[in-house]
């Protein structure tokens, strides 16, 4: 924050703090009576009249413990500009101190399971109710709760993977995250290539199409497709490269879907964790992912 608007901002809270007490010392002064009346203001509304009465006591106190409160949380806590208080506080640092607390006393919990394999804590109850609730967590809001996917993210409890799908290469989805990438072929196949070759997808994965545009793409696919997704079409986990011959669709299998994905590409993101979640715990949501498919 620039000087000018620290300044700006202390002056019109202070302004508003004094303004608060002279509103109610003034107001009070100038009561006409001090004590509980029966006279009546010169003015009523619908047989409502108002008596001159002077403001309770309490409710005096009230506005100048209010006062007092403010000025004392001002001085102790960061509210004028940049001054920071007299106590230094901050929510970050608050945070930082909760989150030290919070490993300190969690850690050996997570660290009792660091020994065993992924697989091994597939296997262990205790491991994935842990496991499961950091999933939901850090997870669910993407892969859904279960691991189901959604249009563009991978469904985690059936046994297709992308990267790969043993252990250690789940870990190291999670911590170093994925980009996935397929480039756009519009301009390069043009829309007749681009139905000759989403005919030939679709009929590898066992889905009706014409003979003849099928004939077509698959050549063009031998020619284009391959580098990627193999000259099998079972795709190359090195690359992330979906299997196209089953009938698992990232972005949909309809013509049309798969006709979009080949004329302008896919960009998918996978985070990275590792500086989110310690090794540890990346270790047991691995465990629990491991264990959804199996």
């Amino acid at each position: 924050m620039t000087d000018f608007w620290s300044i700006w901002i202390s002056v019109i809270t202070i302004a508003v703090i004094v303004g608060c007490f002279l509103l109610v010392t003034r107001t009070r002064k100038s009561e006409i009576h001090k004590e509980t009346t029966t006279e009546v203001l010169a003015h009523s509304f619908d047989g409502v009249e108002e008596l001159d009465n002077p403001l309770p006591r309490w409710w005096f106190n009230m506005f100048m413990i209010t006062i007092v409160f403010g000025i004392v949380y001002l001085f102790l806590y960061p509210g004028l500009g940049n001054y920071k208080g007299y106590l230094n506080w901050t929510s970050t640092n608050q945070w930082e101190e909760e989150m030290a607390h919070a490993e300190k006393h969690y850690q050996p919990v997570f660290s009792r399971f660091a020994q065993l394999s992924v697989e091994q804590i597939s296997n262990d109850q205790k491991a994935l109710q842990i496991g499961q609730r950091m999933f939901a967590n850090n997870c669910a809001l993407c892969h859904g709760q279960g691991g189901v996917g959604a249009f563009g993210f991978p469904n985690l409890s059936d046994n297709d993977w992308l990267y790969g799908g043993d252990g250690a290469t789940i870990e190291t989805t999670i911590t170093n995250g994925r980009n996935g990438a397929m480039p756009p072929w519009g301009a390069v196949l043009g829309e007749e290539g681009i139905r000759n070759v989403t005919s030939y997808v679709l009929s590898l994965s066992g889905q009706e199409a014409n003979a003849k545009l099928v004939a077509q793409g698959k050549v063009t696919f031998q020619s284009t497709c391959v580098a990627c997704h193999g000259a099998d079409a079972k795709g190359i986990a090195a690359l992330g490269a979906p299997n196209l011959t089953d009938n698992v669709w990232l972005y949909g299998g309809s013509f049309e879907k798969v006709s979009h994905t080949i004329r302008q590409g896919r960009a998918g993101v996978m985070p990275a964790h590792k500086n989110l979640l310690n090794q540890d715990k990346i270790h047991l949501i691995a465990g629990y992912v491991y264990g959804l498919s199996r």
